[in-house]
């Protein structure tokens, strides 16, 4: 029986190693939360007045999410090699980069270079997200969770404040000479590049070659999972029926695709109704506080309710964000607000309890192999999502893609997940 006492001296430089990093993680996620978030209020409205069209004012979201997709690979396969302090300052850097190639695209007018620099762009998303697993590396089985969340509620903080600097950001580009709209991928391209910075200089020692060091120390190379967790009979029963993989990976992949295609065209649809940046900004702004606040009490539900039923859940929170996004009078930045914050608390509804399921149906041995595979594929989604919301909007309007998008969540992730609980049901 384990007590509190550490079982050698190897795990005091863990704990001590561990509470740095959080604090390292923790800064470099507000940072990057600004970077993400500024970027998302006004992409779909630069490319709508460079494009000249409504039908392809989704192109950013999808090609900025393509790009993260592929970075997400990258900053893996760095990060393997010589840890997360390597991989995530490199995509965070390499977002930076993309948001200077933003601004360079907005001022001479080139449609091409925009979506270039957009792709590049999406490198710090994918490090943002990514940075939840360095919060891990280090932490005791038992504070796992508690660790990813500190580090995605920290994501908050810029991510909330960035929406709102959009507008004094598109000041300071007028100033310059450069398109208002482009003002916040100033404000982007600063905060990612100190983001790198801030995980270039103080991310030590690197929380994963330093895990890896002390595991090889303890003779272990599993840091947490033992052959007996699946078995334990101390888990909740929806723990232990493991509905699989396809379940997990579909209500993310759709939570996904409908948070996307809505949150992308509402800015765009409050500007055709006489809404500035200002109020657009608001409404992202509380959107992605509720899709990261959420998190602590989302793990909670999860935990306490089961992972299908907070799945299950997640569909009726998004099917109402819908009506409300498509009822919402035009005038009304309260409603749109009402919206989005219900759009980012279904998002989190699907994200952790679709996480949960994954994890929950794959051995160690494969696990980060076959999670890598999903968050692909729910990058795709996301981009898939982009696209087509403004094809949708142009072609059917946007009150119809947001109820759409609801229905279709509610009742796809409903037939989903009641069919993964039968099939749990009769394989007990």
């Amino acid at each position: 029986m384990r007590s509190g006492v550490p079982a050698t001296m190897g795990d005091i430089p863990r704990l001590q190693a561990q509470r740095r990093a959080l604090i390292v993680l923790v800064t470099a996620q507000i940072l990057s939360g600004l970077g993400l978030a500024a970027g998302v209020t006004v992409g779909a409205l630069l490319a709508q007045d460079v494009f000249g069209s409504t039908g392809l004012a989704g192109l950013p979201s999808a090609v900025g999410t393509a790009g993260a997709a592929l970075a997400a690979v990258a900053i893996g396969r760095l990060s393997q090699a010589r840890g997360r302090r390597s991989g995530l300052a490199a995509g965070y850097l390499a977002g930076a980069a993309g948001s200077a190639g933003v601004i360079a695209g907005a001022v001479v007018g080139s449609a091409f270079l925009l979506l270039i620099a957009l792709f590049v762009y999406g490198a710090g998303t994918a490090a943002n997200l990514l940075a939840r697993y360095a919060g891990v590396d280090l932490a005791a089985p038992a504070h796992r969770a508690r660790a990813v969340s500190i580090v995605l509620v920290a994501t908050t903080l810029g991510g909330v404040a960035g929406p709102n600097l959009a507008a004094p950001f598109g000041d300071v580009a007028a100033a310059l000479g450069v398109p208002e709209l482009a003002g916040p991928f100033l404000l982007s391209g600063a905060a990612y590049a100190v983001a790198a910075a801030v995980l270039a200089v103080w991310l030590r020692p690197d929380p994963l070659l330093l895990a890896r060091a002390l595991d090889a120390e303890h003779g272990a190379a599993d840091s947490g999972d033992r052959p007996g967790d699946a078995a334990d009979p101390a888990r909740p029963a929806t723990v232990r029926r493991r509905p699989g993989v396809p379940v997990g990976a579909l209500v993310m992949v759709l939570t996904q695709l409908i948070m996307v295609a809505i949150m992308t065209m509402t800015p765009v649809h409050m500007r055709d109704h006489g809404h500035g940046t200002a109020a657009a900004g608001l409404v992202i702004a509380l959107h992605i506080g509720a899709m990261y606040l959420a998190s602590p009490l989302t793990g909670w539900l999860v935990d306490r309710y089961g992972r299908l039923t907070i799945a299950v859940a997640s569909g009726p929170v998004l099917l109402i964000a819908g009506i409300v996004a498509a009822t919402a009078p035009a005038g009304s930045v309260a409603a749109f607000s009402v919206a989005l914050a219900l759009l980012g608390l279904g998002w989190n509804f699907g994200l952790v309890a679709g996480t949960a399921i994954v994890a929950d149906a794959v051995p160690p041995d494969v696990r980060a192999r076959t999670q890598g595979m999903v968050d692909t594929a729910i990058s795709v989604a996301g981009a898939a999502g982009g696209m087509l919301s403004g094809v949708v909007a142009a072609v059917a309007g946007y009150p119809l893609l947001a109820i759409g998008g609801g229905v279709l969540a509610a009742a796809v992730l409903a037939a989903v997940v009641m069919a993964a609980g039968v099939s749990a049901a009769r394989s007990r």
